[in-house]
């Protein structure tokens, strides 16, 4: 019953067997090998991007921030939302790596920005001229840190408020697999308008691996260069390339994804069926939910784990916030073992 992060698991068998594969043999250093090449072009493939700029790195918060650097000048406005990862969980990597770019956090109902408020801000952003420096980027996170989705008409409608603007948008897709499979459409058409990914692998089975991918080569003038300064091109890159590419063989990385997705949605109607109530709607992975204060000391007492989801301590005569996680490796026994405490 662990459900406190979808990084708490390890990596899939399918990874693992991946490393095992290409630790045969030399090859080049520093991503001048053949799976990497392959990796790269793998991913082209399933974005139906042939001319995008695919490079892999080994954690998300690079990914992100790596993104924010090439994409915004020192002096830029990044905007997202206010419980973007990069505003509030990536310990000012973002700014770090940027070299000082101002992160510009917007409000939005279950971790999404509306159109309209974007286009506000931005009104906002290029109105101070000179003393609030320039606009920049938009960065939004799908799915979501509330677990909900974009759809495929909510990224095309921010990527144009961003794009009148002369703003390049960026997804963080940590989840991106979740929120394919949840919505049930095709990737590619998820990523219509956004102009640079970071796609997800770790919370999705990897061992430590994440891709970078700017859909315009433009956008990716002297990447490569940031990213060997920031440490994140290997000496033996083919490690990372393997992950990101056993996840595309055979569809793994959407059957993970829609493992987790099944996992979640059995855990949100079972939490309400017992009692509780979801703060959220479960598109994806993730459960956000208000319990018993019985149940959750119950769950406590039984070794389960998850994060509280309020600012204060819970209180005996209050419902208690909740954030389930589920991933790749939840079994149904841990659902229903967990539901059983809640009844």
């Amino acid at each position: 019953m662990k459900f406190a992060s979808d990084n708490a698991h390890g990596a899939h068998p399918a990874i693992m067997q991946a490393l095992v594969d290409c630790n045969d043999g030399a090859v080049g250093s520093y991503g001048a090998d053949p799976v990497t090449a392959r990796a790269e072009a793998a991913y082209r493939e399933v974005l139906d991007a042939p001319d995008a700029v695919v490079r892999f790195v080994a954690t998300g918060t690079a990914a992100n921030a790596l993104v924010c650097a090439q994409l915004s000048p020192s002096y830029g406005r990044i905007y997202c939302h206010q419980t973007a990862h990069i505003h509030l969980d990536e310990c000012a990597a973002p700014e770090f790596f940027s070299h000082g770019a101002k992160l510009v956090p917007i409000a939005g109902e279950q971790g999404r920005i509306a159109p309209a408020d974007l286009a506000q801000a931005i009104r906002i952003g290029a109105a101070g001229g000179l003393n609030d420096g320039a606009n920049a980027m938009v960065s939004i996170t799908n799915a979501t840190e509330w677990g909900t989705c974009y759809t495929p008409g909510d990224v095309a409608d921010i990527a144009q408020v961003a794009h009148e603007a002369g703003l390049p948008v960026h997804m963080d897709g940590a989840r991106l697999a979740n929120a394919v499979a949840g919505l049930g459409c095709a990737l590619p058409d998820l990523l219509r308008g956004v102009d640079a990914l970071s796609f997800g692998g770790t919370k999705n089975g990897a061992l430590a691996a994440e891709a970078v991918v700017f859909f315009d080569p433009a956008h990716a003038k002297g990447f490569d260069y940031r990213r060997k300064q920031s440490g994140h091109v290997f000496s033996k890159q083919r490690y990372l390339a393997a992950q990101m590419l056993a996840l595309l063989q055979d569809d793994l990385w959407l059957r993970l994804a829609g493992h987790a997705n099944a996992c979640a949605t059995r855990l949100g109607l079972g939490v309400q069926q017992v009692g509780g109530s979801l703060i959220a709607p479960v598109h994806a992975n993730e459960v956000f939910a208000r319990i018993p204060f019985e149940a959750h000391e119950r769950a406590r007492a039984h070794g389960a784990t998850y994060h509280l989801w309020q600012d204060s301590p819970p209180a005996k005569d209050q419902p208690v916030a909740v954030r389930l996680v589920t991933s790749w490796a939840t079994t149904d026994q841990d659902v229903a073992a967990f539901l059983d405490l809640m009844r």
